[in-house]
């Protein structure tokens, strides 16, 4: 028999040998030996009062034993097999290649940046030497901006796939399978790229052919239908169906297809900054805990949202025990984003503090680019930051309190930011729009988290890729309402907002453009 229930563990219980079996057995009016295994399903921390609990979702065996769980994926040999041409290998890119395998169709793959490894050296150039390859770089690249950028499986989209299939899939190509089990699974920055080489080499096992370094710079559609794409050595590939995986930065693929007149949207989106704690101030703030937090704790983490005069003021891809990296696809501009390592061991906490930026309401003074009006904004913030910094890859900064106070600062606080930071008044060169916003959340985050409001802490600008600001349409059958054989897709198409909705979205891309190949 298999009994599933709810358990709550303290740490000192968390911390005694077979835990589990015993009140696993107290709960069910059984005795221990009676129990023949236990499976973890799903585990949490509860640390909303002083008495910190971790909650376990689990399977208990009485009499019987459990079965040895395999995950298995039916990848066909696709050598011979039509083909579906796919641009970008970030995560929907990779789902949908690994679908069209499962679905009998090769997946052509053109990804414009390096494989794992050799992208390691280009962003050790931007590191070091503030030297942004705009092909390759922590957007660009085999696995996209996830491979380099934390790794996070966290995700909302509940209804548009099958997100366990997604786990499952991560699981039989090397992550760790805690990612099951977690309520905010993480694979980390320094075990993702495994994961993601082992997924290339199954596409390639079975058939599949992936082209790094191959950038896309035309497409050629006659009689409302996609005929062939140009890469950027001017050679030029027959399709018959694409599936557009490009992610929310290849601002070169929402020109191309303005300039062709291809219908696009423009979308909502937010921007604001980075801001970085020491860790043991949030361990403090919400595990209670003065000094180092216990072992068995991970590092804490925080999710904050506040309305500032009708626009929403929120944490976004927050990193405990991470470091903030140079997330810039071209010379002259300053992004920085966050990651952490699998163990989230580093001294610092950071996240993402962004502003909503409503596209039809915020963009005034924008009109005259149309649809591509939320991109020239983006252009514009990440070009103050850069002269800001000093026209490189060092980041503009503030201390937190000084920033809310409108005050430069005369010193800064170490930082896990490599290029470096540089004190600027971000109070005054970020727009009203946002500055003013950031301002009031601040304050109202330093009232909800006692501590949070700190000159300990420090604001790096700026935060503005969180997601695309344009939007590339498509109808029922996930094509391009004008053109036939073009399946958008995930972040860059505006249908995903992290790894896992944009994996569940290269794989209904696949499924779509199957259909009557």
């Amino acid at each position: 028999m298999i009994q599933s229930i709810q358990l709550r563990v303290t740490i000192v219980e968390e911390k005694q040998g077979g835990f589990l079996q015993k009140k696993a057995a107290q709960q069910l009016g059984i005795l221990e030996n009676e129990i023949t295994a236990i499976k973890v399903i799903r585990k949490s921390i509860d640390a909303r009062k002083a008495l910190i609990v971790f909650n376990y979702k689990v399977d208990v065996f009485i009499n019987e034993t459990p079965k040895t769980t395999t995950y298995f994926f039916d990848y066909k040999d696709v050598s011979n097999a039509k083909e579906i041409h796919i641009i970008g290998f970030g995560p929907a890119g990779m789902y949908a290649a690994l679908r069209c395998i499962e679905l009998g169709f090769k997946p052509i793959v053109l990804e414009r940046g390096k494989n794992v490894r050799d992208r390691r050296r280009d962003l050790r150039a931007i590191n070091q030497f503030h030297k942004v390859n705009e092909d390759s770089n922590y957007c660009f690249g085999e696995g996209g901006a996830g491979t380099y950028s934390d790794g996070k499986l966290y995700t909302r989209s509940l209804k548009r796939g099958d997100v366990r299939r997604i786990f499952e899939n991560l699981v039989y190509h090397g992550a760790t399978d805690q990612i099951l089990v977690d309520a905010h699974p993480h694979i980390g920055t320094n075990k993702l790229p495994k994961v993601v080489k082992n997924i290339r080499e199954t596409i390639l096992k079975f058939g599949g052919e992936i082209y790094f370094e191959t950038r896309v710079t035309d497409f050629s559609i006659k009689q409302g239908a996609i005929k062939s794409i140009t890469l950027q050595n001017n050679k030029e590939l027959p399709v018959e169906r694409v599936i557009l995986a490009t992610g929310h930065s290849a601002r070169d693929i929402f020109y191309l297809l303005h300039n062709k007149q291809i219908a696009l949207e423009a979308k909502s989106f937010a921007m604001g900054v980075r801001v970085e704690h020491p860790q043991h101030i949030i361990d403090s703030i919400q595990y209670h805990c003065k000094g180092e937090r216990d072992v068995l704790l991970p590092a804490a983490s925080y999710s904050l949202v506040h309305q500032v005069k009708n626009r929403g003021v929120y944490s976004f891809c927050m990193c405990p025990g991470g470091f903030i990296v140079p997330a810039a696809t071209a010379n002259g501009e300053v992004v920085v984003n966050g990651m952490s390592p699998s163990k989230r061991n580093n001294l610092y906490a950071n996240s993402g503090i962004v502003v909503e930026i409503n596209a039809e309401k915020d963009l005034y003074n924008y009109e005259n680019f149309g649809v591509l009006k939320g991109l020239e904004f983006q252009k514009e913030l990440e070009k103050l930051a850069y002269q800001a910094g000093g026209r490189s890859q060092t980041a503009p900064a503030q201390r937190l309190v000084d920033f809310v106070d409108g005050k430069l600062s005369a010193t800064l606080n170490s930082t896990s930011y490599q290029p470096g930071i540089k004190s600027a008044p971000l109070h005054s060169l970020l727009p009203k729009n946002i500055g003013g916003r950031l301002r009031g959340g601040f304050k109202a985050f330093g009232q909800k988290m006692k501590g949070y409001h700190t000159n300990e802490a420090t604001i790096i600008g700026v935060e503005s890729r969180t997601s695309s600001p344009v939007k590339i349409p498509r109808n029922k059958t996930l094509e391009h309402p004008q053109i036939k054989g073009l399946y958008p897709c995930g972040e860059g198409g505006g249908y995903a907002g992290g790894i896992v909705s944009a994996a569940m979205d290269g794989e209904r891309c696949a499924e779509a453009a199957s259909v009557g190949l």
